[in-house]
């Protein structure tokens, strides 16, 4: 199997058959998690936030020539957009948890602009949609903590 198909399936997350979008998604967020226990350093969760998604785009545009547009094995995009979700965010599990629950929603139901975010070429179609549903997500999440409702 090439680098691109290892990294556009999450380390092989989107061979599976159903839900494989959820649950990269929820991998992501019980790494994220994990990870944050030992150092809450914003600038490295920009970092791996950033190349994750950078790499996401190069992948998920390679793997169109063998799995066509925007293909459901391709679950990068669902984890680059979970980590977007949770940057900046003061980690906690209930924080955690509406991330997931918040970005799974915008991801699915792709309101405000989301769907169009798809229509742009190669990676960055793949990319775009999950990308904003993060921003979404984190934007609720920012007001959510600063108000005290988290």
């Amino acid at each position: 199997m090439d680098l691109h198909k290892i990294i556009a399936t999450g380390l092989g997350i989107g061979f599976i058959r159903k839900g494989s979008g959820t649950v990269a998604a929820a991998l992501c967020a019980i790494v994220w998690y994990l990870m944050s226990a030992g150092s809450n350093d914003p600038k490295v969760a920009l970092l791996v936030t950033l190349v994750i998604t950078a790499i996401g785009v190069w992948s998920a545009g390679r793997v169109e020539k063998y799995w066509g547009v925007d293909n459901n094995r391709v679950v990068i995009d669902e984890i680059a957009g979970m980590c977007i979700s949770l940057v900046f965010v003061p980690v906690s599990i209930v924080t955690v948890v509406t991330a997931f629950v918040l970005f799974r929603f915008f991801d699915i139901a792709k309101p405000a602009y989301i769907r169009k975010a798809e229509n742009l070429p190669g990676g960055w179609g793949v990319m775009a949609d999950d990308v904003l549903a993060g921003i979404y997500t984190n934007i609720i999440l920012q007001v959510a903590v600063r108000t005290s409702i988290l």
